[in-house]
C-alpha cells in the first residue's frame, strides 16, 4: 500500500462550519492556492458532490482531473480519482473532530497521490505536504474570516 501524508489544524469554528467550506467546490479557487477551476459534474440525493474535475496547479504536479467523492456523515469525506492526465491514482480524506464546546474542530487532512511520470519518493512527499498546508491554511483562513454567500 503506498505512503500517505498527513497533517491536521485547529479551526475556531463548528465541523459543520468548516464542512460547509470544505464542500463548495466551486468556490475552491477563491481560497486553495492549487485549484484553478473546479466544477461539480454530478451530486447525490442530499446535493452533496459526487464528481468533481479540478484543474490543479501544485508546482511539480499540474493536472486537470475528476475526483469521485464518499460522504461518511456529517465530519468526513474522501476522494479517489476517476480519470487524470498526469495522476495514476489520488487518494484522501478531510476528517472533522470537534474540540471542546464543539466550537472548534480539528481538521486531518490525509493524501496520498501517485504521478505517472517518475518522480522520486522524497519530491513525492513534499509535494503532498505542500498541497496539504497550504489547504488546511487556506482552509481555516477561509473559514474563519467569517460566512461566505
Amino acid at each position: 500500500m503506498a505512503e500517505h501524508t498527513s497533517s491536521s489544524i485547529e479551526i475556531a469554528a463548528a465541523p459543520a462550519d468548516v464542512m460547509a467550506v470544505i464542500s463548495d467546490f466551486a468556490r475552491y479557487p477563491e481560497w486553495t492556492g492549487e485549484v484553478k477551476q473546479a466544477e461539480v459534474l454530478a451530486s447525490d440525493d442530499q446535493g452533496r458532490a459526487e464528481q468533481v474535475r479540478l484543474v490543479l496547479d501544485a508546482g511539480a504536479i499540474k493536472d486537470d482531473h475528476t475526483l469521485a467523492y464518499t460522504w461518511h456523515g456529517p465530519n468526513q469525506v474522501s476522494w479517489t480519482l476517476v480519470k487524470s492526465q498526469m495522476l495514476r491514482a489520488i487518494d484522501g480524506s478531510y476528517t472533522l473532530a470537534p474540540i471542546g464546546a464543539g466550537d472548534r474542530t480539528e481538521v486531518t487532512y490525509q493524501l496520498t497521490v501517485d504521478v505517472k511520470i517518475p518522480m522520486l519518493g522524497m519530491i513525492k512527499r513534499k509535494a503532498e505536504k505542500v498541497i496539504i498546508d497550504r489547504a488546511l491554511d487556506g482552509l481555516k483562513q477561509r473559514v474563519e474570516s467569517g460566512p461566505h454567500t
